[in-house]
């Protein structure tokens, strides 16, 4: 069982969520040619959300604004990175193995790597936000990915994530009795996936990314934060759709050069 600190009872919006407009870091750096870039990425957003159909509610009276930036845990060598580590531009995601708005939000992703990841531009980072009481399985989930990646390395991690979200899209559960076949198509030898996964070693680490993401503003799932070279950070929260990520990241990279 999870430690008391594992827990969504805290949170102050709907644990899942459609897109809401950025929101740039109260830090800043010296060169202001990116914060400048990402507050017109910001303002076009919210434009492009309007017109999308997808504008943000506003927050309950009283609660953080679910985009604010604090108390980020940077990014290492410890992360599942898909893509160049260097990346002027990361894009970490913390995320629900069972979320559908992550399912939806996995997609935007492959597109986004497939436009910057391939040069180098972008990187993509996943955490663990599993909200277990909407989606009982995503926490079990989160630990037998991290013995696939144990086992079978950064690669093997990217396909296991990729092969739940095939087999079981948006609005489907992970069937546990794919679960073995799952590990061996990723090419991970399923006697010490067993091993592994019934130590229930990843627990521990788990529940500390859940706590990193809520630290970090997040009050939802996937909740999303783009971190830039010289180490600014805007929170993209919920599934956005590509267009308005692009908008960001085209205004990041061009305020970076």
């Amino acid at each position: 069982m999870y430690n008391s600190t594992y827990s969504t009872n805290h949170l102050a919006m709907p644990p899942e969520q459609s897109p809401q407009a950025p929101h740039v870091s109260a830090t800043q750096a010296p060169n202001l040619a990116v914060p400048i870039a990402i507050v017109i990425a910001g303002a076009l957003v919210a434009g492009a959300l309007f017109f999308s159909g997808h504008a943000t509610t506003t927050p309950t009276a009283g609660t953080t604004a679910p985009n604010q930036v604090k108390n980020f845990v940077a990014v290492s060598a410890a992360d599942h990175i898909l893509g160049d580590p260097n990346a002027p531009v990361k894009i970490v995601e913390y995320t629900d193995f069972e979320c559908p708005f992550c399912k939806q939000f996995d997609s935007t992703m492959k597109q986004v790597m497939a436009t910057y990841g391939k040069d180098g531009k972008v990187a993509w980072v996943i955490r663990n936000f599993p909200l277990e009481q909407l989606h009982p399985n995503a926490p079990k989930l989160a630990e037998a990915a991290e013995c696939v990646a144990e086992i079978g390395g950064n690669d093997a991690y990217w396909k296991f994530l990729d092969s739940t979200f095939t087999q079981f899209p948006v609005n489907t559960f992970f069937d546990f009795t794919k679960l073995d076949s799952t590990v061996a198509g990723v090419g991970v030898d399923t006697t010490k996936f067993e091993a592994c996964y019934t130590s229930g070693k990843y627990k521990d680490k788990i529940a500390k990314e859940f706590n990193d993401a809520v630290a970090a503003g997040g009050q939802g799932t996937p909740h999303n934060i783009i971190v830039t070279k010289d180490g600014q950070k805007v929170a993209i929260p919920g599934a956005q759709p590509y267009a308005a990520l692009k908008t960001v990241l085209d205004a990041v990279l061009s305020g970076a050069k």
